[in-house]
């Protein structure tokens, strides 16, 4: 079957690093580290996996991150995959068939892919985390009968969604519900991580948030926030206008320009009414400002800000990944900040119940009439992945937000 491979190849790494430096769509070209191969079909790593046919599945900002190498080689995380990789882990598929030993599912299903391969998917008995639901910190990324990944995708024994066939643990595969469309159930993953964020770490009641950055996670943040928190004022930070337009579609009461910061700063302080005190040189600061700032950009210039406009004891909480470097923020420890980080989703409790997020996703698409789906602006098949992926270096002359390979 065709699919689109990943390899470790450090030549690749550095050809392909130089030859950006040129042209962008060299993280594409034909000595890029990823090409559309042929592969083999799944092998099911135990008897209890599946293998699903894949539907529709998302180009997700940490995907085309990879491909685009917008990271660091000293990032600890690389001490948890594998390869070669078959990247993709925002899937609605149909199981084609099933081990000997599945129990719980059935071929011809729908179902959406919960893509962490934490213990039970590795056939080991459940570490602390894993018992209570907490999967994205499982201990066990590293060990049991697969090889290390910490999702569906980044190993090379749990291949993903780009490609036609992949295995999943029978425990990976949600039903998605007959009235859910493949449009809707496709963004399960991010609306999961989105509300996890929200959850652990909510407004207080008629409160104020800045979401910075409008992409997926942003825009699904802020529809998460005008459904459960509809009386808190909802401020966004969007790089494009095809974003600030989605953002005010989605529920934001208004949205700012990514640039300039300092206008960012004044504009969030005029509407709260907090004080800009303003220092001998650089970046003023506001007496008060927001209680959260949800950062789904998570670059050094977004905490900056963030750390300059949220109040005193607020929190920033971290779902975006961008490489690190330094700024000045002295006011997090001055006004006694709180920065946390927000990784994926889990078995989360909402309203007094627990239940895994992507089934809360599938709740509120039922009872709170939430429709996300207009935040997905392109299609493309696997074998125009070039122009997909280029499609989300470029968003600004493309106006992608999420884009998702069709089969």
């Amino acid at each position: 079957m065709k699919a689109l491979l990943y390899e470790n190849s450090l030549p690749r790494l550095v050809l392909t690093k130089l030859l950006s430096t040129l042209s962008p769509s060299a993280f594409v070209g034909p000595l890029a580290p990823m090409q559309l191969r042929e592969i083999p079909e799944p092998r099911l790593p135990a008897d209890d996996w599946v293998v699903l046919r894949t539907r529709v599945c998302g180009l997700c900002g940490s995907d085309y991150k990879q491909v685009f190498m917008n990271g660091s080689y000293d990032n600890p995380m690389t001490a948890m995959i594998s390869f070669p990789q078959v990247l993709g882990h925002e899937v609605v598929a149909t199981i084609e068939s099933v081990g000997s030993e599945v129990k719980s599912r059935k071929i011809g299903e729908r179902v959406v892919l919960n893509p962490w391969l934490s213990c039970l998917t590795r056939g080991l008995p459940l570490c602390e985390w894993c018992e209570k639901g907490e999967l994205a910190q499982c201990r066990n990324f590293c060990h049991g009968t697969i090889d290390a990944g910490i999702h569906t995708g980044n190993s090379r024994h749990a291949t993903g969604g780009f490609a036609p066939l992949m295995p999943a643990h029978e425990s990976q595969c949600i039903p998605i519900p007959d009235e859910i469309s493949d449009d809707e159930a496709v963004l399960a993953d991010p609306f999961a991580v989105a509300l996890h964020s929200i959850l652990h770490w909510p407004p207080p009641d008629s409160g104020a948030v800045c979401v910075y950055g409008c992409g997926t996670l942003g825009l699904l943040t802020i529809a998460i926030l005008r459904a459960i928190y509809p009386e808190v004022r909802v401020l966004a930070v969007a790089r494009f206008a095809h974003q600030a337009e989605l953002a005010k579609k989605m529920g934001a009461e208004f949205v700012m320009e990514h640039q300039p910061v300092e206008a960012i700063i004044e504009r969030v302080g005029n509407e709260l009414g907090a004080e800009l005190q303003v220092p001998w040189r650089g970046l003023p600061m506001l007496n008060g400002g927001v209680d959260v700032v949800y950062d789904t950009v998570s670059a050094p210039e977004t905490l900056e800000v963030g750390v300059r406009i949220v109040r005193s004891r607020g929190s920033i909480v971290v779902t975006g990944v961008e490489p690190p470097r330094r700024f000045e923020w002295t006011p997090l420890y001055f006004k006694e900040i709180s920065l946390i980080g927000s990784n994926a989703f889990a078995i989360e409790e909402y309203d007094g119940r627990r239940q895994h997020a992507m089934l809360w996703y599938f709740e509120f698409i039922r009872t709170k009439a939430i429709d996300v789906t207009p935040i997905i602006t392109h299609r493309y098949s696997l074998d125009d992945y070039k122009t997909a992926f280029m499609s989300c270096y470029d968003q600004g002359r493309s106006g992608a937000v999420k884009v998702l390979f069709d089969y």
